[in-house]
């Protein structure tokens, strides 16, 4: 295909719907000839390969244009790759043979350590990677990574704190050789750090590798963050599923995961199991942590569609502009990066059920869409012209007052008698009398298994435990738990360590009990809407982040823990950084030992 020369400073693509041969022209007179082979990018090949490369040395306006390449490329490799591995190193490579930033490499923070290894790199030999190990702090890796400053060292010849671990100096090129590293950033917390070496004496300011780099350790921030959210909800999806089918051989009420013999909890399970082989839309209505999804999922595997999928998204969870190409899924081109069709969670729920958590967050806009597919059992993808029939069952849940939120025209009041055909009351940890003690044995056994421990409860702990008003529910109480495993001495959960533990859960505990409580009364099996709940809700206080009265909160967690800060911070459910700005602020550091210095900055 030939191509009349573009004007200069601009790129010239050649034509393709695939953008299979993606070639970059000049004219003769600017000196630069670049050619960019990429595979096709349908989606039975989401892989990108780039062929002859070289870096580039040449007019501002050609940098330009090829920093938004490598940036455009990059952005197309975090969506169109399928492990983080090949859009990581694929980053690297576009680094090396586009700019010229060789042997880039990505090293990230070890688990429960204080070190740092090389896990993505492009130009380093298998031996070389295995060698780049730092601690954090050691090097020019390491400060970067504890400063979260960046790195410009034009000499490494001349820089001491460069140590040369991971390439040796005799395998780079005799002339000057410079090394950049920036800190890897997501939400203001350090997950590694990206680096790359370049020749010294090259044209192209340094300043403007720098700027690319950190564009494109932000890439890297998101790829890293979003993988890691996708193995929790994996292993937690896992573990449900677990449950659910040993739940599935009892065959008995109340052993779907849901422990406990409260009579409040009781009456709960009937009116799910008494519901479950109908096709009624469920309600269920509860404090945060009460195990909305689980009663959910009971709900579905004691169906008559059980064999079908159980989807579940939460509402309040992801941006209102994405929610509804997650809900209803869109077409091709209906938007920019809507390079493929996607089906939507509704449409794969299909001869299945939907739950739907946290409805009260949802737009009024998507809330008529909603109502469409429960009155027509249809839906239309973003930028479709059709309806799609679904045969779908919805579960909803929410902690708000829907009844309040319709009265404010904040929620539909056609889409609420929809959803509330059959509204269950999950009641709080505080109201179940004694199942506190059959969760916290529960936990305490899940704990001991995962942390590898032999732990115990002491004299008076599940009494202390039984006492406590629970604000967060079942979800804190086996945050509790958890933590007073790892902080356990001895083998035992004593109840100075409850004490200290649940002395910093009532500061949030009382800014939630602040919070309005979601007035449900529990339903006949088919119940009518209850009237509209027209009382004013209470208003929350104010939190403070650091308050006056921790003090000796802070003091006492260190007496139990010897001095160990770590560990004293752990029983209050706090970071060690978030425990000694508390200290450091409250004017009590000086009794203890001086936090580490800041290293100089890096030259």
């Amino acid at each position: 295909m030939e191509m009349s020369a573009p004007a200069r400073g601009h790129w010239a693509p050649v034509p393709h719907r695939t953008l299979s041969d993606i070639v970059l022209q000049r004219d003769s007179t600017s000196g630069l000839h670049l050619a960019l082979s990429v595979l096709s990018l349908s989606p039975s090949e989401p892989t990108m390969t780039l062929t002859a490369l070289k870096p580039v040395d040449t007019s501002n306006a050609d940098i330009e244009d090829v920093e938004l390449l490598i940036i455009y490329e990059a952005s197309r490799l975090m969506t169109h790759v399928g492990t983080p591995d090949e859009a990581i190193n694929g980053i690297l490579r576009l680094m090396s043979q586009m700019i010229g930033l060789n042997r880039g490499r990505v090293a990230l923070k070890d688990t429960d350590a204080d070190t740092m290894s090389i896990r993505y790199a492009y130009g380093l030999t298998p031996p070389e990677r295995a060698r780049g190990q730092y601690v954090i702090g050691e090097g020019i890796t390491g400060r970067v990574m504890q400063t979260k400053q960046v790195a410009v060292i034009q000499n490494i010849d001349d820089e001491p704190y460069y140590l040369t671990r991971a390439v040796e100096r005799r395998i780079l090129p005799q002339e000057t050789v410079a090394f950049l590293a920036v800190p890897i950033m997501y939400n203001d917390t350090p997950l590694g750090v990206l680096g790359a070496h370049r020749l010294r004496g090259r044209k192209r300011p340094f300043s403007r590798d720098v700027t690319l780099l950190q564009v494109l350790a932000t890439l890297i921030g998101q790829i890293l963050s979003l993988n890691r959210l996708i193995a929790e909800k994996t292993a937690l999806l896992a573990y449900e599923n677990r449950a659910l089918k040993q739940a599935l051989d009892k065959k008995t009420e109340g052993t779907h995961g849901i422990l406990g013999e409260s009579p409040a909890l009781r009456h709960a399970l009937r009116q799910a199991l008494h519901v479950s082989p109908t096709q009624a839309t469920v309600l269920l209505a509860g404090e945060s942590g009460t195990g909305k999804e689980r009663f959910a999922r009971m709900v579905h595997i004691t169906s008559q569609r059980q064999d079908g999928p159980f989807m579940a998204i939460n509402c309040a969870a992801i941006p209102e502009a994405l929610l509804e190409s997650e809900l209803f899924g869109h077409e091709k081109g209906a938007f920019t990066g809507a390079v493929v069709k996607k089906q939507g969670i509704v449409e794969l729920a299909h001869n299945g059920t939907l739950f739907l958590d946290e409805i009260g967050d949802l737009a009024l806009d998507l809330q008529s869409k909603l109502l469409h597919v429960l009155e027509k059992q249809a839906i239309k993808r973003v930028g479709g012209t059709q309806d799609i029939p679904v045969n779908v069952r919805i579960i909803a849940a929410t902690h708000k007052n829907l009844q309040k939120a319709v009265n404010e025209g904040r929620f539909r009041i056609d889409l609420f008698y929809r959803l509330n055909v059959f509204p269950i009351h999950l009641p709080p940890l505080r109201e179940r009398a004694g199942d506190v003690r059959h969760l916290a044995r529960h936990f305490l056994q899940t704990a001991n298994h995962e942390f590898d421990r032999n732990t115990a409860f002491g004299a008076g702990v599940l009494e202390r435990l039984e006492g406590y008003n629970w604000p967060g529910n079942i979800r804190q109480l086996e945050n509790v738990i958890k933590r007073a495993v790892l902080v356990a001495q001895n083998r035992e959960i004593t109840m100075d360590d409850v004490i200290l533990i649940l002395q910093h859960e009532g500061h949030i505990g009382e800014h939630l009990e602040a919070g309005t409580h979601l007035p449900v009364t529990p339903a006949a099996p088919v119940a009518a809407p209850a009237p509209i709940d027209t009382r004013p809700s209470i208003a929350q206080r104010s939190y403070g982040w650091v308050r006056a009265d921790e003090g000796q909160s802070l003091l006492d967690a260190l007496r139990l823990t010897g001095g160990n800060k770590t560990r004293a911070a752990m029983t209050l459910g706090m970071t060690p950084r978030q425990f000694r700005y508390r200290l450091e602020r409250l004017g009590l550091l000086e009794d203890h030992d001086p936090l580490p210095g800041n290293t100089s900055r890096l030259r």
